[in-house]
């Protein structure tokens, strides 16, 4: 069994974050994304997006976690980031408001590949339950590619379903079609699973 933990990001995480997300966007969505888009991102680029998410988060709502896996020495393995519902998390002609207050968005929940199947993510999205508990949100919401099983499945397996939304990122002259999730937020403490 691995140990881990999860934790609040730090600013000084910003750059392995970084890394993480191109590792794992490079590995998962290579049949998904072009891949001339996929080896054209820019690491220093995502690192300072990062560095500004962590240091001033646009309100106490939004939320980046890490998960870190405990060795000989400690290494992040994935992240979270999570904060209320915007127009981002909304569907093509959906109107402002409609998902609600008491709706949280998931913008991102990754595990590099490697580190996969010992509990990170599990963790990583327990402590988000959590937090959206403490914070008032009735409601997650999180859009995933159609082709992205991976994450569907993980998803799917701890409660998650579609909610009929559906739309299709433009990337770079290729639609990409996406659908979106959504669970209710627990009233009790979530174990995560493995």
């Amino acid at each position: 069994m691995a140990l881990g933990y999860v934790r609040p990001a730090r600013p000084d995480d910003a750059g392995e974050i970084a890394r993480i997300q191109l590792a794992t966007w490079r590995a998962a969505y290579r049949r998904i994304l072009p891949r001339h888009v996929l080896d054209n991102l820019d690491e220093a680029y995502l690192a300072r997006r990062w560095d500004a998410a962590v240091r001033q988060p646009p309100g106490g709502t939004h939320r980046v976690l890490v998960a870190v896996e405990q060795a000989e020495q400690s290494y992040l393995v994935g992240f979270a980031a999570s904060g209320p519902a915007d127009a981002e998390a909304l569907a093509p002609n959906e109107p402002a408001g409609s998902l609600g207050a008491d709706v949280v968005a998931v913008t991102d929940l990754l595990v590099e590949p490697r580190w996969g199947r010992r509990g990170h993510g599990s963790r990583l999205l327990a402590a988000s339950v959590d937090l959206w508990r403490e914070d008032g949100f009735g409601r997650a919401v999180a859009w995933v590619f159609d082709g992205d099983e991976a994450s569907r499945k993980f998803l799917t397996t701890t409660g998650w379903e579609p909610d009929g939304a559906a739309r299709a990122l433009d990337v770079d002259d290729m639609l990409v079609p996406q659908l979106r999730l959504h669970v209710a937020v627990p009233t009790e403490p979530v174990e995560p699973a493995g």
